[in-house]
């Protein structure tokens, strides 16, 4: 499973370079990060959105353009989803109530 986000990490980093006029990618990272944001906070509305509807295929849909679009972001940051991943790892194990706790120590 992560096999596809590490492949899309590297596409999503090789449009860094790209024209904007040839890659939406490239269009998003030439307009910076407070249009990655917006799109981001488009998504994620959508996501709700799809969610109160009950439509699973929508709600998968909108997921993956709200994965897809925290992916632009991570790059354009210097990240990727192996950073993620190692943050949900060091999390695994731990109930939500101590993490949360542990963030405020």
């Amino acid at each position: 499973m992560s096999d596809v986000l590490e492949q899309l990490a590297e596409v999503l980093e090789a449009r860094k370079g790209a024209d904007p006029e040839s890659s939406y990618v490239a269009r998003l990272y030439a307009k910076g990060l407070d249009a990655i944001l917006k799109k981001i906070g488009e998504e994620a509305t959508e996501t709700v959105m799809a969610a109160k509807d009950g439509d699973a295929e929508k709600i998968c849909y909108e997921v993956a353009d709200l994965w897809f679009h925290s992916l632009v972001l991570l790059a354009h940051q210097g990240l990727g989803p192996a950073d993620v991943l190692a943050e949900l790892d060091r999390r695994f194990g731990l109930s939500g109530l101590e993490e949360k706790a542990a963030r405020k120590g």
